[in-house]
């Protein structure tokens, strides 16, 4: 498969923050993903997600919404990783530099959130809701997106793991408050970060598929 790669520094807010861009021939949709603290775009899940994302001419940007000085403060601190107003802004900041890129502005764009970094996908979306066609959150915090939920238009998918009682019940209450096309997708034996056998494979491949229904 033809895919062009690039690494992006894309200034947002008054940092840089770097991304890898993958970008199929033919690509008509590209989606973001917003990772939660201590994931980033060297995660391999994200990267065989993005994977299988590029399989099916959707082109991805793996980006840290923290810089490596943040990252490595809120091991310590814990003061990134839910200032989700901060991870939505630099999220709405990335998307708005790609939307003038030249590469990659005529893309229809989309958001794929884990952890806290799902709810700072719906807030953007939320504040962007004629540039974002589509969003999935994967073992997310939706509820974190509070007042915003109600403003996100972009069908959504919500996947969460089976044996992930807690976050279960968090994006039943999310979802109560959602006004868009929208689906909570249980898959039965993962837990929190879809470790299992197979798992990651079945959230590759719905998520997939809702990018390739409401996306493109």
């Amino acid at each position: 498969m033809n895919i062009k790669q690039s690494e992006l520094k894309i200034p947002v807010g008054g940092v840089v923050v770097v991304g890898n861009l993958n970008l199929p021939a033919q690509a008509k949709g590209i989606v973001l993903f917003a990772h939660g603290s201590g994931s980033g775009r060297f995660s391999p899940r994200n990267q065989y997600v993005a994977k299988k994302f590029n399989e099916s001419k959707i082109a991805t940007l793996l980006f840290d919404l923290l810089t490596i000085e943040e990252e490595q403060e809120d091991i310590v601190t814990a003061q990134y990783r839910f200032n989700i107003k901060l991870l939505a802004d630099r999220l709405v900041g990335a998307t708005k530099w790609l939307k003038n890129d030249p590469v990659t502005k005529n893309l229809s764009f989309g958001y794929f959130g884990d952890s806290t970094g799902a709810a700072a996908a719906l807030i953007a979306a939320a504040k962007l809701s004629k540039d974002i066609s589509a969003l999935v959150s994967r073992g997310g915090r939706p509820d974190l997106a509070g007042d915003y939920l109600h403003d996100v238009v972009a069908p959504t998918l919500l996947l969460v793991g089976g044996l992930d009682t807690a976050v279960i019940e968090l994006n039943r209450k999310a979802q109560s408050r959602m006004t868009n096309k929208n689906k909570l997708e249980i898959i039965p034996g993962a837990t929190h970060l879809f470790e299992e056998p197979g798992k990651l494979e079945i959230v590759a491949k719905l998520s997939a598929d809702w990018f390739l229904r409401y996306l493109l």
